[in-house]
């Protein structure tokens, strides 16, 4: 059924950007006074949801002709509601990439033991994925090297002892439990575990897949092994230079690896449940890799716009609220369907954006400092845009003192809990919780922080930068049917074409939650005080640098 709506939906690219100078025009009309109304608002919000996430730009992948238009559709939205353009080019920013495209009928994958060579299949047994600096062809040894972390202040290093002087590194996503989160979370990002494997000789990583924390199915990884990847083309922002070879393993497909090794994926698994020190050791087998990767420039912008501030000292300062607008594009067709429409993921959140700045624009508010609302691309190709943006900001860097990001936020059922990541590393901690005292929500912490969530979306890029963040999830109680309807979603959605305008969500939730976001970002405006990093977060050490 959905095909058969597709299909009748399909337009071109001018149909589609008329249909956004029409939209924009209905938006034009706004009621003349601001308070609070969820159901009003998450009305509001969906059909900006409904717009983004439809078929017409066929999954908004970052620089698409949909991601293009729904960029296009986004400025109008915020030129809508008050904002003024803050972007390098109006309310865009042009941000250039290297699109790498692998060439299958040209790479492949073996396994040599002695003189016995065992060709892998591609999407089945292992992905290749294509870097930019991949070579045609090489042969190397391979070390298996645990979660392949190192991190200095829980005095941990994977690498210690071991040769990996021109090697390939094998390791089992995840980490061990002896480092505690956050810092785990931040050695586990692939920027931070590279650079760490890099610095040991490497010059190729294989990734293992955890089925203890894996969210997304092989099968599912597999099916879109085909989408190019993205890389900055500014040489200075990449954090993969130097990876030759980048696999990921079908953990099904494990044992192949680790034949003549005496050691087996069952031992290595229950050694991760029973809370053990991983082994480290040289494979057996050497990894031998045709690769051929087509490269193109490719460009594709932020969108920015600006609620200035009314102090004229503090609007030197601003508040970044963001949100990424790109998703996954077409892919392997799921049931029929090739659209991945990201409707929670994260048309969602960009609806949210341009709701607050709704809210800020109805009820005239006038905080000291100035508001940035910023939607982003290339967050599913690894926080690219926002890498992009917390590195050449389009307004002056030393002013940005703290940034909301809203990704993915799930309003599925009531808002009663809101977990927040980040929620005790800055005092932007305690503004959520008035917040959300003030409008009976209560605010809670990541309640699945082994998914590493706070390194995993745009509030990262910021972060890095020394710049307190926090994003959110609706919350739920332990064993409730909020949890299960939350981790469901979580196991068939999340990045599926089912996440699209036809599922179930509590809209009034949706229009609270963007109030509540309202009432944090206005209140951070407003303080005289920025934010600050508590003295006991491990992120403080980026603001020191």
């Amino acid at each position: 059924m959905k095909r058969m709506r597709r299909e009748k939906q399909k337009r071109s690219r001018w149909a589609a950007l008329a249909a956004i100078c029409a939209l924009a025009l209905v938006y034009g009309v706004a009621s003349a006074q601001v308070a609070q109304n969820p159901k009003a608002e998450g009305g509001r919000w969906w059909k900006d949801v409904s717009f983004l996430a439809g078929d017409d730009l066929q999954g908004r992948m970052t620089g698409s002709g949909g991601y293009q238009a729904a960029a296009g559709y986004v400025a109008g939205r915020f030129k809508d509601e008050g904002l003024t353009a803050a972007g390098t080019v109006g309310f865009f920013q042009p941000v250039k990439f290297k699109s790498l495209t692998l060439d299958e009928a040209y790479s492949s994958v073996e396994l040599i033991h002695g003189s016995d060579t065992t060709p892998l299949t591609l999407g089945k047994e292992v992905i290749l994925s294509a870097t930019g600096d991949s070579g045609d062809e090489l042969t190397a040894d391979a070390v298996f090297v645990g979660y392949g972390i190192s991190a200095p202040d829980a005095n941990y290093n994977d690498f210690a002892g071991l040769d990996l002087r021109g090697k390939i590194a094998l390791y089992l996503t995840g980490g061990p439990d002896t480092i505690k989160d956050p810092l785990r979370a931040h050695e586990e990002s692939s920027g931070e575990r590279w650079k760490a494997m890099k610095a040991a000789g490497a010059i190729g990583s294989a990734a293992i897949l955890n089925p203890a924390n894996q969210e997304v199915p092989w099968e599912r990884i597999a099916g879109n092994r085909r989408r190019p990847s993205l890389q900055l083309a500014d040489a200075s922002l990449r954090r993969d230079e130097g990876r030759e070879v980048s696999l990921s393993i079908n953990p099904e497909d494990a044992d192949e690896f680790f034949a003549g090794s005496g050691h087996t994926m069952a031992e290595i698994l229950a050694d991760v449940k029973g809370k053990q020190t991983l082994p480290k050791f040289p494979l057996a087998v050497r990894i031998h890799v045709k690769i051929k990767v087509n490269e193109t420039d490719m460009e594709s912008p932020n969108v920015v716009g600006e609620l200035e501030g009314s102090d004229p000292e503090l609007k030197k300062q601003f508040v970044v609220v963001s949100a990424h607008l790109d998703h996954l594009g077409v892919g392997a067709p799921v049931n029929g369907d090739d659209i991945y429409n990201g409707a929670m993921d994260n048309a969602a959140g960009v609806a949210a954006l341009i709701q607050i700045a709704r809210d800020f624009h109805e009820s005239k508010a006038k905080p000291k400092r100035s508001v940035i609302f910023v939607a982003l691309c290339g967050e599913e190709e690894g926080e690219l845009g926002s890498w992009y943006f917390a590195n050449h900001p389009s307004v002056p860097p030393e002013g940005i003192v703290a940034d909301i990001n809203m990704d993915m936020f799930l309003p599925l059922f009531p808002l009663e809990y809101l977990q927040v990541q980040g929620l005790d590393e800055s005092t932007l901690g305690d503004d959520i919780r008035a917040a959300g005292l003030a409008d009976g929500v209560k605010v809670i912490a990541d309640e699945q922080p082994e998914a590493n969530r706070f390194i995993r979306s745009d509030q990262y890029s910021f972060v890095q930068k020394g710049i307190p963040a926090l994003a959110f999830k609706f919350g739920y109680e332990k064993g409730s049917p909020q949890e299960k309807i939350f981790n469901d979603w979580v196991h068939t959605h999340y990045h599926e074409p089912s996440d699209d305008i036809y599922q179930k969500v509590d809209q009034e939730a949706a229009g609270k939650f963007c109030y509540l976001i309202y009432m944090l970002a206005d209140r951070v405006a407003d303080d005289a005080a920025a934010p600050t990093w508590e003295p006991t977060s491990f992120f403080r050490r980026f603001a020191a640098k």
